[in-house]
């Protein structure tokens, strides 16, 4: 690891939201977690019904606020919070629960507007699919583009895995090449997109993680989350494993901060880890129980890679490509 790297990464060893927040903005920004009110066209009968197998009736915004507040009564809300704890000045509004640009593009500007006029909001990142971003969408963010430019609009897309057949298993129901598609129009319009990868579905090889990996090393994104698979009481998943505990291998400890290391030493040292774990609700979540512990899990990660000499990218060579032996 560079001395530059070792600076710009405020001790740890990989690029991490927090770090790139700090040097950007010279201070820690705190996340709102935002329930909008929509769906996803995998539950509405658009594409399919019942989402993907490991997501949950919540739609992944389990921590947001309940979606009856508005989006200020919401960001109030969080604000609130982080201040109780004597921390926050600066935030970002996440967008998270269901697909954020799944909705009437009138309504979506609204809420968006709504975020972005906070003063103390830095910004926003939008939670979506890559088949829910069409044109009016796309002129959307570009007229937001022109109105904040002082604020940064961040597009996150759950990819989770590029194999196809691994896809199908999970009922992610669009195929690699919109996700292409999609990432190429935020490139165009110069939007960073963070891609969702999760580590540990099933029929999955750490090999095949590595390979997802790779291929999103290439397109060279701003941010990755990388995320363990939660087992979630009411997913599909969840009763397909109590019918054949057989058909789901869950990951230990170990295996996962293995595979995790792995993953970020083959990811480009500029590209901003904006997730390594990943929160399961605690009420819902059936395995891996050990999960539960974060503190645990990053103080392990952490010491892992130090015991190794581990740090993001190390294992691209001097061309820019990656070794995966």
């Amino acid at each position: 690891m560079t001395i530059l790297a070792e600076q710009s990464w405020h001790g740890k060893p990989y690029y991490s939201l927090d770090a790139w927040l700090k040097n950007t903005y010279g201070q820690k920004c705190y996340k709102i977690a935002i329930d909008a009110g929509l769906t996803c066209p995998n539950r509405d009968g658009r594409v399919g019904t019942g989402g993907c197998s490991f997501c949950s009736a919540g739609g992944s915004g389990e921590f947001a606020a309940k979606p009856t507040g508005s989006v200020s009564d919401q960001l109030a809300a969080g604000r609130a919070l982080f201040r109780k704890k004597q921390v926050g000045e600066r935030f970002i509004a996440y967008f998270q629960a269901f697909s954020n640009t799944y909705g009437p593009v009138d309504y979506l500007e609204r809420i968006y507007r709504e975020a972005l006029d906070c003063p103390d909001i830095c910004g926003i990142s939008i939670a979506t699919r890559p088949d829910c971003l069409g044109f009016a969408v796309l002129s959307l963010l570009a007229r937001l583009q022109r109105s904040y430019r002082n604020k940064f609009i961040w597009i996150e897309l759950g990819l989770q895995t590029v194999h196809e057949r691994t896809a199908c298993r999970f009922h992610r129901g669009y195929p690699l090449s919109v996700f292409k598609n999609a990432y190429a129009a935020m490139q165009a319009m110069s939007i960073p997109v963070i891609v969702h990868v999760i580590l540990g579905l099933p029929g999955e090889t750490p090999e095949m993680m590595y390979e997802t990996v790779q291929f999103l090393d290439e397109l060279h994104p701003f941010g990755i989350k990388l995320q363990l698979l939660h087992l979630l009481k009411g997913t599909r998943l969840a009763l397909e494993y109590e019918e054949n505990p057989d058909s789901l291998h869950l990951l230990s400890l170990e295996e996962y901060t293995d595979i995790l290391i792995h993953c970020l030493e083959l990811l480009s040292s500029d590209v901003v880890i904006h997730r390594v774990t990943g929160d399961g609700a605690k009420k819902l979540l059936l395995a891996p129980l050990w999960s539960l512990d974060k503190r645990n899990v990053l103080n392990t990660l952490h010491q892992t890679m130090k015991e190794r000499n581990a740090y993001q990218g190390r294992l691209k060579n001097d061309s820019g490509s990656t070794d995966l032996i």
